[in-house]
């Protein structure tokens, strides 16, 4: 069990003092410590940017990278830059976790396909093409209040600079009709971090039945989230909750499209698993659940690191 976890907002709580916060140990629910503990495999790190700050979102967005960059530069033994399938492997293969580089919130290239591959040469790996506002690339699945809103014409570019590039395309956050506009423009796979079924949670972020199929068909993953929100009616995020999706999912998509995308550092606190650390309570439920030793080791690396290896 090596959990692949591709979403948490942890860089985003460092910044709030950068000074003093880091990734070896804080009080956050990933540090260093945690994912070894959790035996991490490889962690997501989304650099978060919000486009009502009114500050510029790249220049945020090269701040927390450079953020980024200084925590692994201080814990290189630990810790290591993954770009790439064979980068996990090496990284493992000398006891270090891999940091994946990731941006959530497509505004940050400001709707410039230059600034996309800048990006790219910095390391990140991963584009969330939205977050809760309508930016260049398409619109947010708010409320549903863009439902219907696809990708604009640069959305579009964006999709095919993506694949050209290796990126992964993630649609959560994004309308209805963008990931519609993804699945049927992208030649890759693509993924949605961090969202689960809409048929047990009835939430805009959710996927629903249909669109889970259409990942599923393209090759992607989605990233069961334990924001409490998405997850049911309780105001704790329950593991018989994300039990619940994960049944759905799989019956509706199959044991291949299922990952892990906590969202842990950017959900409600205080959830039955309260940090990556407590990563086998997931496990040790799916056991009980009557998954096989196959099954859980697809939801928590397999089917990740197929998705990782096919696009980047």
């Amino acid at each position: 069990m090596r959990p692949v976890d591709m979403h948490c907002d942890t860089i985003l709580g460092l910044m709030k003092d950068k000074e003093k916060l880091e990734l070896f140990k804080n009080d956050f629910s990933i540090d260093i410590r945690k994912m070894k503990k959790g035996n991490s495999l490889a962690q997501f790190f989304a650099m978060f940017v919000y486009l009502k700050s009114g500050k510029d979102p790249m220049e945020t967005c090269l701040e927390m990278i450079d953020k980024f960059y200084v925590e692994l530069e201080k814990n290189s033994t630990h810790i290591s830059l993954a770009t790439n399938y064979g980068e996990i492997m090496k990284n493992d293969r000398e006891g270090k976790v891999s940091a994946v580089l990731t941006i959530e919130e497509g505004g940050a290239i400001k709707g410039k396909l230059h600034n996309l591959r800048n990006f790219y040469r910095l390391g990140v790996r991963a584009i969330t093409l939205t977050w809760n506002y309508p930016n260049e690339i398409g619109f947010p699945n708010t409320n549903y209040e863009h439902k219907d809103k696809g990708l604009t014409s640069f959305g579009e570019e964006v999709v095919h600079e993506m694949n050209r590039l290796g990126m992964l395309i993630d649609v959560s956050h994004i309308s209805d009709q963008g990931f519609y506009d993804v699945a049927r423009l992208s030649s890759k796979p693509f993924i949605a971090s961090h969202s689960n079924a809409r048929a047990i949670k009835e939430h805009s972020r959710n996927l629903d039945d249909n669109m889970i199929r259409a990942l599923s068909e393209k090759g992607g993953v989605m990233g069961i989230c334990f924001e409490r929100d998405f997850l049911g009616e309780s105001e704790k995020a329950r593991i018989k909750d994300m039990i619940r999706h994960i049944k759905h999912i799989r019956n509706v998509g199959g044991i291949d499209v299922i990952g892990l995308g906590s969202d842990f550092d950017g959900c409600h606190p205080d959830g039955e698993i309260s940090n990556i650390g407590e990563i086998e309570k997931l496990a040790y439920a799916l056991k009980d659940n009557n998954f096989t030793e196959d099954e859980i080791d697809k939801i928590f690396y397999r089917n990740a690191l197929r998705v990782i290896k096919d696009v980047l």
